[in-house]
């Protein structure tokens, strides 16, 4: 019996390789079915969200707008947070924490709840933005450099050096995640933190219309690299000089907007 023991993998090296597989798979479906709503969108008649100059009568309800917003966060942000899940996981496979979907549904019920501000902007801007409206324009560039400033604060600092370095996170919460509640607690903290992070990239995505999947993309990437890269913090200030420099241009030229979307 000893050497079947010895023989058998221990879970944190199962961990190592399906927890990363799982959010990587949940992030395909996420891509899967936004991809499948852009191009849903742009059919005449669409009653999908984002659709360009639908009537007002055929816009989503907030729970369609909910399920679909889910989708561009899982699409968006599982990928960027694999390190801390991996190793909550590590720690739920030696029985020190509560199970992983815990967790998890905390970090989710955060960015559902930012998801109602969300349909109430996409409501107010669809058909505007379809319409290249010069106001929508220079909306959109006011939003870029607010993001650009976002990016260059104390705060935001703050948020992405606890979403680089989760350990001490961890540490902090100690002993209250071996239950259910203090799971969902710690997961939901870490939502906000994320928020914290994030906020000002989803107001560009919201602002230059929330299906664009060119826009996703750009972003999907950028929450990676400043979230797990060695360089993460300095692509923030990069992507800070981006941005001011795009929300300048809409500003002088909104109609610049039908480009760039």
């Amino acid at each position: 019996m000893a050497s079947v023991d010895q023989t058998r993998a221990p879970p944190h090296r199962s961990l190592a390789w399906w927890t990363p597989a799982v959010l990587l798979v949940l992030a395909a479906a996420g891509w899967w079915w936004s991809a499948r709503m852009a191009s849903d969108m742009n059919s005449p008649g669409s009653a999908t969200m984002g659709a360009m100059g639908v009537a007002e009568e055929h816009a989503l309800s907030l729970g369609a707008f909910i399920v679909a917003w889910l989708a561009m966060m899982t699409a968006m942000m599982f990928p960027a947070i694999a390190p801390i899940v991996k190793l909550y996981g590590r720690a739920a496979a030696a029985g020190r924490v509560a199970p992983l979907p815990f967790f998890v549904a905390g970090y989710l019920a955060v960015w559902t709840a930012i998801g109602l501000p969300a349909y109430l902007a996409w409501r107010a801007l669809m058909d505007p933005i379809a319409e290249a409206r010069p106001w929508a324009g220079r909306l959109a560039g006011a939003v870029l450099i607010s993001a650009a400033a976002w990016q260059l604060t104390p705060l935001k600092s703050v948020c992405l050096r606890h979403c680089r370095s989760p350990m001490s996170f961890f540490l902090r919460f100690g002993a209250t995640i071996a239950k259910p509640a203090g799971a969902l607690r710690m997961g939901a903290t870490h939502g906000l933190f994320c928020v914290g992070c994030c906020w000002a990239l989803m107001a560009i995505l919201v602002a230059m219309g929330t299906m664009n999947l060119a826009w996703m993309a750009v972003l999907a990437a950028l929450i990676i690299v400043e979230k797990n890269a060695p360089f993460g913090e300095r692509m923030a200030a990069f992507a800070a000089v981006v941005f001011a420099v795009g929300g300048a241009v809409l500003l002088v030229r909104p109609e610049s907007m039908t480009t760039l979307t």
